[in-house]
């Protein structure tokens, strides 16, 4: 590397090497750092370093130095707090419109903003989440092309899809093209969603964004609408089953075809769903009894029905004797 550019990177590479790998427990000597320095082609000297250190910390660029007989420099502060990095690690592998794939690449990216030797220490302290997640490898996609539209103010078209019996795609309205005026992004009940509005209702809509496919930005400039100014107030239902634990049970269920995606959604893709006839289907899970479980399998009305075990229909039957008796 020519010298004059070695020299113009020189900061640059300090600044990079000092925080991504030194904290306050793990400080790196003046030593190393000319060595790792040189590594890289980039000449220098203790007298230098010292200069370039403090031409950093008067930029702003916080490094801290133990005084010693050889100084050791050390990056303390973070854009984000150690207990930051680990909620938003959390909330990443929570999300089940994550595809396990982004996941763990956004975990990953997360976890070097602590810098890379405490990334490796808050990785081993994950707990991994029992969450079912996305299929969807083109969700990014899809919300990169959501915001590009609402920066420019501008339309989204984009096709819709539910799974079949098979889990196959099967696009509403016969291919129809969607077009809409987009609001914002919406994160509710572990799902991600896109509120719009059509130009022939005006009513609010949303639509499950890892649900949408052939998303595009239309050449049409958004319509305006008071809707932006409501989104504020959008709700979504609880988690079906909210945090309530009890008896593990595996439950085999009838039911009806139009409730496909909420089981995928709610037991997982790798659902085994048979076909009992037109209308309806079967499958079984492994649930923890609750009364939240119960009033669950009661949220449907005819569309859902335990069939086994014997002993949780019996249960159900009490369930709902109990409740009729407050009416």
């Amino acid at each position: 590397m020519p010298v004059e550019k070695g020299q113009r990177l020189k900061l640059l590479k300090i600044w990079e090497i000092l925080r991504q790998e030194t904290d306050e427990a793990h400080p790196m000597s003046s030593v190393e750092l000319l060595e790792r320095l040189e590594a890289i082609d980039i000449k220098c000297d203790r007298r230098t370093l010292y200069a370039d250190i403090q031409a950093l910390n008067e930029s702003g660029y916080k490094i801290n130095c133990n005084r010693r007989k050889t100084n050791e420099y050390f990056v303390e502060h973070r854009e984000f707090s150690m207990a930051e990095i680990q909620i938003l690690m959390d909330a990443v592998q929570a999300a089940s419109f994550i595809t396990d794939d982004k996941t763990t690449l956004l975990v990953d990216k997360i976890a070097e903003l602590a810098g890379s030797r405490k990334a490796e220490a808050i990785k081993k302290n994950i707990v991994a989440f029992n969450t079912v997640k996305s299929h969807n490898e083109d969700i990014f996609g899809t919300v990169a092309t959501i915001t590009q539209a609402l920066e420019q103010g501008k339309k989204i078209e984009f096709l819709y899809f539910d799974y079949d019996i098979s889990k196959r795609r099967i696009y509403r309205k016969e291919n129809k093209v969607y077009k809409v005026n987009p609001v914002a992004t919406i994160f509710s009940d572990d799902k991600y969603y896109l509120l719009c509005y059509d130009d022939k209702h005006g009513n609010p809509s949303h639509y499950r964004i890892d649900r949408m496919a052939e998303v595009k930005v239309s050449a049409e400039n958004i319509t305006p609408s008071k809707l932006s100014e409501l989104c504020s107030i959008q709700k979504h239902k609880k988690q079906l089953f909210g945090m309530f634990t009890g008896e593990e049970c595996t439950v085999t269920f009838e039911a009806d075809n139009s409730l496909i995606d909420t089981v995928l959604d709610k037991f997982g893709y790798d659902t085994r769903l048979s076909v009992r006839n037109n209308q309806t289907f079967s499958f079984s899970a492994t649930v923890q009894l609750s009364p939240v479980f119960l009033g669950w399998c009661c949220s449907f009305g005819d569309r859902l029905r335990v069939t086994e075990p014997l002993s949780l229909i019996e249960l159900l039957n009490s369930f709902l004797m109990k409740i009729k008796e407050q009416y």
